[in-house]
């Protein structure tokens, strides 16, 4: 086989439904098949969904997983990690709706450049504009200080306070980066034997970060693939529990200063990324408190 596409859903049958015909309803020139991890939606949408793709079932194309419990986006993608033996491995958002010849192309450079351990294409919200997450420098301590204080945002096109989101950068261009985005990822399996499996510490944000860091420890190139495309209905999920989301963000950034960051920085910077941590989770969950 030559891809794994692993999808996983949690009460998302109408995306999950429109991700998976975005890839099977294409002619493609490589083999592959694809996981269907169910994150104990026990709202039907499994079960609808096995119904509405039973000959992609009987052929082998669709394989459907189901665990017991909710246990988050990196340990219910690791249940399809331990079934794949491919020579690639996408992991693939169920909100989103893969175009053209999308994995054609990145499956092809990806071929031509064997440093290549991970890969991420475009990936533009509805309206057209860039999900910025799909392109990242790790979140050391300056990086993610500018971030959190909005300079980021007042500064996007400045290489040093722009760094996290690299929007100096052309949006349709190919190059080296330090981290993707799970929402499309498609890796190297050779690189996730050397490197092992997503991290289940992490929830639902930062397990794509802690992986490219890994990977890229590792000595295997990350590079952003510019003409590739893929549209993100981010966040259609999960609008009714933006709470939790928002603590698992930042919840996300403290996981992995402490595994990454923490040993090579003062207890002084220590204490600082974690009070600016807290306080802006704080300050976050009080407006969205309001805004609800």
């Amino acid at each position: 086989m030559d891809l794994s596409i692993i999808i996983v859903n949690y009460r998302t049958y109408d995306l999950t439904k429109q991700t998976i015909n975005s890839v099977i309803n294409k002619n493609h020139s490589f083999e592959y098949d694809i996981y269907v991890v169910d994150s104990a939606s026990q709202d039907g949408s499994l079960e609808k969904l096995q119904n509405d793709f039973s000959q992609a079932i009987e052929s082998g194309l669709i394989k459907f997983l189901a665990s017991a419990e909710n246990k988050g986006f990196a340990y219910a993608n690791n249940l399809a990690l331990k079934e794949v033996s491919s020579r690639y491995v996408l992991l693939l958002n169920s909100d989103t709706v893969v175009l053209d010849n999308c994995l054609e192309d990145c499956m092809d450079y990806m071929q031509d450049n064997p440093q290549i351990g991970a890969l991420g294409c475009k990936v533009t919200l509805p309206d057209g504009t860039l999900d910025k997450a799909c392109r990242r420098s790790f979140p050391d301590v300056s990086v993610s200080f500018y971030r959190l204080i909005g300079l980021s945002r007042l500064f996007p096109h400045s290489e040093r306070f722009g760094k996290y989101n690299l929007c100096y950068l052309d949006e349709d261009g190919i190059y080296e980066i330090d981290c993707l985005v799970g929402a499309f990822m498609m890796v190297k399996s050779e690189a996730i034997k050397q490197i092992g499996l997503l991290d289940e510490t992490f929830f639902m944000y930062g397990e794509d970060i802690d992986w490219c860091y890994r990977i890229n420890k590792a000595g295997w190139q990350i590079m952003y693939y510019g003409p590739a495309r893929i549209i993100h209905y981010k966040g259609s999920s999960s609008q009714k529990k933006k709470s939790k989301l928002i603590f698992e963000f930042y919840r996300a950034m403290y996981i992995f200063y402490n595994k990454h960051y923490k040993k090579n920085h003062s207890v002084i910077t220590t204490g600082m990324t974690y009070l600016g941590i807290g306080l802006i989770c704080s300050l976050k969950l009080i407006l969205n408190l309001f805004k609800r």
